[in-house]
């Protein structure tokens, strides 16, 4: 079986997140823990997912929403823990006037190539990060890129409640590892 960590953005995944149904839908899925959630701060999230990868049983799937998909990127730049892979849902983008102060020391990605493979689900009206912003991050990590059409940030306010398509998304993703 699959360690599957999920990373939700900044302020966390509430009920209505697929991130939570999907946490209740199958209790094994381990959401990582920053000491704050609305004010994060780098290195804290960087050594708590370092935290988490390093005790899932397996090397996990990182599945990663809105602000802890830049996270992915550096945690990357400093880390060697083993994944088998991460799916980046709704990448924002920092230069986004939409992007939170709070979050500026995310701001500079690092652009190097993953060493593990990559999924990048995108919307076509994310009003934190553009098609084409995705678009350049997936060229630039070497992720397959997956564009669902008109859904928001993916996230509860995009009423995709357990969102089965995603569900299938990452099945397919994880089958492929």
């Amino acid at each position: 079986m699959t360690a599957i960590i999920h990373l939700p953005g900044i302020g966390n995944s509430g009920k209505t997140h697929w991130q939570s149904h999907w946490e209740n839908t199958d209790p094994s899925i381990r959401r990582f823990q920053p000491a704050s959630w609305d004010e994060p701060d780098l290195s804290d999230w960087i050594a708590a997912l370092e935290e988490a990868v390093r005790a899932a049983p397996t090397p996990p799937v990182l599945v990663a929403h809105s602000l802890a998909c830049l996270l992915v990127a550096h945690w990357h730049d400093v880390s060697d823990l083993p994944v088998k892979g991460a799916m980046l849902v709704a990448v924002p983008d920092p230069a986004s006037p939409a992007f939170p102060s709070q979050a500026a020391g995310f701001a500079e990605v690092p652009g190097k190539r993953f060493r593990f493979p990559s999924l990048i689900v995108a919307s076509t009206d994310d009003p934190y990060g553009s098609l084409p912003y995705a678009e350049r991050r997936a060229e630039q990590w070497g992720s397959e890129l997956k564009v669902i059409g008109a859904a928001g940030h993916i996230n509860g306010q995009s009423e995709l409640r357990e969102w089965p398509e995603g569900l299938a998304l990452l099945g397919n993703f994880a089958s492929r590892l």
